[in-house]
């Protein structure tokens, strides 16, 4: 018998070109709309504040390298996806500590201490504001935010004057609106137009999986279509969530983040269901305005249990004749 010597190389066999610095281009790319309407809508300090994010981010993950005497990795632009997303989600007017201390969680704890990219069983992003929400959470009142501010439409964050004065208030705010950016808000989250261009962008490129955007939406709808059919005085209809607050952020860019997510479909659609029907349950019955932040990472918890939802392989448990 011959001695033979097999050489086979590692997985994956079959490349399309693409890279994590393309991913997060386009993914930085996607985020451009809703970003510059930001900074259109509350000026120069909602350009700070993202910038400083996106800078601190980056600045953490260089760092964090360095002491760890291993390879830089900024170049991947993921720590620039973390950094801008958390500014996006911010006020205008946040202070540069709270910056500085919420990247510093987002890419050390959220990301960095699970190994790096693709490890973290959490959205780095969502635990970054996830501390600075429990911590510190006066920031995040936007009324109380942009009392300075002279909009040319009714200044109340919709979420919070819902929450406070019922159902009753989310009548001061028409869909059109919402979906255009007349509302108070995070600087990157009111824009719902240019954040669903921006998720059929990806969608369409193929990073982001329409099955998480599409059953987070349906989770959203069909929840808080039940709780408005039941009560419609005490709670809001269903189209009001899902333009108001993090609600469209997070269906093509939170929910969809590809390492705490599923990769099955069944598992998606289940995750992604749970997702939006969580936020609903939270904004209704639990203290917070949104929701959007604490339900997401509830549901990046239970990804692993539900991956392991799928189809028995082609002819498994079959007699052999």
């Amino acid at each position: 018998m011959n001695n033979t010597k097999l050489t086979v190389s590692h997985a994956p066999f079959w490349h399309d070109g693409d890279s994590v610095f393309q991913k997060n281009l386009n993914y930085m790319l996607a985020l451009l709309p809703a970003a510059l309407f930001g900074i259109m809508q509350f000026g120069a300090p909602a350009l700070g504040v993202m910038a400083l994010s996106l800078s601190f981010a980056m600045f953490w993950e260089l760092v964090i390298n360095l002491v760890s005497k291993k390879t830089a990795t900024i170049g991947d632009l993921e720590a620039a996806v973390i950094g801008l997303l958390f500014g996006m989600m911010l006020p205008a007017v946040t202070p540069w500590w709270l910056i500085l201390v919420g990247t510093f969680v987002a890419v050390f704890i959220g990301k960095m201490i699970f190994g790096g990219i693709g490890s973290s069983p959490f959205n780095p992003t969502l635990l970054g504001m996830a501390v600075l929400m429990m911590s510190w959470n006066m920031f995040f009142d936007f009324n109380t935010a942009y009392v300075d501010y002279d909009f040319a439409f009714t200044a109340l964050a919709p979420l919070t004057a819902v929450k406070t004065q019922g159902a009753a208030a989310a009548d001061f705010f028409a869909l059109g609106d919402l979906f255009l950016g007349r509302e108070v808000g995070a600087i990157g989250a009111v824009f719902g137009l240019g954040l669903v261009l921006g998720g059929i962008y990806l969608i369409l490129r193929g990073y982001a999986r329409w099955e998480l955007s599409v059953s987070f939406i349906a989770g959203i709808l069909v929840t808080a279509f039940l709780f408005h059919a039941a009560s419609p005085d005490a709670y809001a209809g269903p189209m009001f969530h899902l333009l108001s607050g993090y609600t469209l952020l997070a269906a093509f860019f939170l929910i969809t983040e590809s390492a705490s997510s599923p990769v099955n479909r069944i598992p998606m659609l289940l995750y992604g269901f749970l997702g939006g029907f969580m936020i609903i349950l939270m904004r209704n019955v639990g203290d917070y305005a949104d929701g959007t932040i604490l339900a997401i990472l509830l549901v990046n918890v239970v990804s692993p249990l539900l991956d392991n939802i799928r189809p028995n392989a082609l002819g498994k448990g079959m007699n052999n004749a």
